[in-house]
Formats: structure tokens, sequence, C-alpha cells
């Protein structure tokens, strides 16, 4: 399995907004992540930004009319909603919003939306009070009960200089959007995976914890790989600096203990658990309510208690997937782990390597699986090695 852009046919409707700006950015991810894009400009679009711009991104024609004679819209005004897989209007101006909710067909871009029958993505863009006016918001609700998706807009300061909602999500963001409508019939759709990230920090005080070095990337890049497969995804995580990924569910968690019951209460009704946070194995037998202070001891000895065993505490009759990070008999240690915890597969790497230690965006692992199967991989981006774990994953299934 590999990233849902890749050879897609993407369609991307450009309405006029001073965000159109983004939708150059936007249009330069989606052609850099695989997919065969063609632009349709609305006549307003074309007020901010040349079709040259896009022409240069996609090396294809841009559609900016309905009745253009070199168009092949001309001769066959369904083309583009034919071949689309998906369709994504960024930025969406109040006024398109309106016509797709009225069915109206006067130019390109509404014809072929009116057209298609591939998902259909809108990014509003627009002053905070054109947002927020009652007929918007009706057209909102009628597109939305279509099926359309509304992706955003953001709150924040908008060309009129005030604040408010009607900021167009960013293009990365966008771009996983597309992804999610791309992924809706993956091998993963209708199943529920729950995925564990970062590391776990357990309180010596109010200011002190025991803690570890894992970045948490590992466990975000398996849960967009999930995603990109149709998954419906919740990530429990530890402190980590990553943000939420787009279309995935993360409950921020501190200790083992609350990783613990956040997982168990996420794999009630879930298909597939990937634990690849790194958990503490101990943790102080009680935090001190205040800073413990230096004083004049020369040495502090912290009494501490085992944490339970969090894959262990999870019902049976799901997949599960360990992380064995280790720095030394890598193989041995992760069998008996895989062994040890009646898993269903594991992921072991040696943590020592400088190209794969934590906080890497690489990894280098050695897949075991509970019938014997060993595959081991070379060097790979972290979400590439997530599409490798969710191969089997989607075998066992």
């Amino acid at each position: 399995m590999r990233d849902p852009l890749i050879d897609s046919s993407v369609t991307l409707g450009v309405t006029g907004s001073i965000a159109c700006y983004k939708a150059a950015d936007l249009a330069s991810r989606l052609v850099r992540a695989g997919a065969k894009l063609d632009v349709i400009m609305t006549e307003g679009a074309l007020r901010f930004l040349n079709p040259i711009t896009f022409a240069a991104i996609t090396h294809r024609p841009v559609v900016t009319s309905l009745f253009d004679p070199q168009s092949e819209l001309a001769m066959d005004h369904v083309a583009l909603a034919r071949r689309s897989d998906v369709i994504i209007v960024a930025p969406a101006s109040a006024d398109a919003l309106a016509k797709a909710a009225w069915g109206f067909a006067g130019d390109a871009l509404s014809a072929t939306l009116l057209a298609a029958e591939a998902p259909v993505i809108f990014a509003p863009a627009m002053d905070a009070n054109m947002y927020d006016n009652a007929a918007t918001q009706e057209n909102v609700s009628r597109l939305v009960s279509r099926g359309v998706v509304i992706a955003g807009p953001e709150e924040g300061r908008l060309a009129s200089g005030l604040i408010g909602r009607g900021r167009m999500l960013e293009p990365a963001a966008l771009v996983d959007h597309v992804r999610i409508a791309l992924s809706r019939h993956g091998d993963l759709a209708g199943r529920k995976v729950v995925v564990s990230a970062g590391g776990t920090q357990e309180p010596m005080d109010p200011v002190r914890v025991v803690t570890n070095r894992s970045s948490g990337k590992m466990g975000f890049a398996v849960a967009r790989a999930a995603r990109d497969r149709g998954a419906s995804v919740v990530v429990v995580s530890a402190p980590t600096a990553l943000p939420a990924p787009t279309g995935i569910d993360v409950l921020r968690v501190e200790t083992a203990l609350e990783m613990m019951d956040a997982v168990n209460a996420q794999c009630e009704d879930a298909d597939v658990l990937v634990m690849a946070a790194a958990v503490a194995d101990w943790r102080p037998s009680g935090a001190a309510d205040r800073k413990l202070k230096k004083g004049t001891a020369r040495s502090l000895t912290v009494e501490m208690m085992r944490n339970p065993d969090i894959v262990a505490s999870v019902r049976k009759d799901i997949v599960k997937v360990g992380f064995a990070a280790e720095t030394e008999d890598v193989i041995e240690n992760a069998h008996g782990k895989l062994v040890d915890k009646e898993l269903d597969l594991v992921a072991a790497n040696d943590v020592t390597s400088a190209d794969v230690g934590f906080g890497s965006d690489t990894n280098r692992v050695v897949l075991m699986d509970r019938d014997g199967g060993v595959m081991e991989l070379g060097l790979l981006d972290k979400y590439e090695v997530g599409h490798h774990i969710l191969d089997k994953v989607a075998r066992m299934l």
C-alpha cells in the first residue's frame, strides 16, 4: 500500500479570494505527492492569479471557461467530472458555496461539480461576517447533508483586518483531506485502529519527571498510514511536540497508568492496537507534593514500582502490534516480547543507530509475526514503515 495520492486524478477548483495564493502552494504539494492535477479557475480567480501559474505547476492546460473552444469541456462538459477521483475547491468563496448548494451550472467549475460523482471538498475562505451569515451557513448545511466535506475555515486574522473565522486551511492540511477522501475504499475502511505514541512521563514531584527519549514520530506515522488506508484512527499520545494529524483524534495523556486507561477505553470497539509508545516500565512509588530541594544532600534515592503491562490488559480478540526498541540482541529480545506479550506482530529496531534513533524521521526495522515470519526492512521513512506494518495487519484482519 502507498500514498493514495500517487497516480490519483484530482481536480482543483480555484475561486475569487485573496487566499488564491495558497491554492498555488496546494497545487504544488498535490503534484509533488504524485497526483495528476487539473485546475479550473473561475472568473473571480482570474482577477487574482494568472492561469500560467497553475499550468507551470501541473504541466496541463488550465480550464477557465465552459465555452473555450480549446478546452475539452467545450466538447464534453463532464470530462473532468468523470475522470476525477476527488474534487477540491480551494479557496471556496461564498459565491461558489451558494452556486454548489443550489445546483447552478453556469460556469466550468459549477458544471463540473454538478456532474461529479467523486467526493467533493470545499475549503471556505472569506470574511468572517460573510461566513457566519445565515445564508452562507444554510448553504454549508445543504452541502454537508449531501456528503460534501467542508474543510475549515480557521479562525485568525483576515484580509479585512478583522479577527474571526474565515481563513482558508493551510495547504498541508488540505492535502491530507484529499488523502482521506481518496482512501474511503482502502483496505482498512470500516476498521478502527488505536495507536499509542510518545514517551510517558512519571512524576517525581510537581516539577521533575522520569521519562525517555521517544519523540512520538513513529506512532504518528503509523496513524497517518492507517488513516490513508481508510481506517478510523485514534492516537493515545504521551507528551510530544507533534501536532494532531488531520482527520485523526489524538488523546493526550502523561503517565503509563493514564495511557493504559485511555488505550483500554478506545480498544473496546477497535480492530487493531499498535503500541508504538515508549511506556515507562517503572514509576516513582510516591510522587512528592512539593518540589524536592537539593539542599546539602549529595545523593537522592527514589523508590520505583513496576508499571502494569498495557498490551496484556487489552482484550484478546483484536490484532496487537508491538514495538521493540533495543540496544542489543535485537532479534532475540523482540522474539521474547512477541511471545511473552502474545502479540500478532512486533517491529524491532536498534535505537543506537544514528539514522534511526529517537527523533529521526527514518527507521530500520525487522518485522516478526506470530507465524514465524521475519521481514527485514531497509532504511525507510517512518510513514513507509507504517504501511509495511499495516500490510501485514490487513492480511491478519
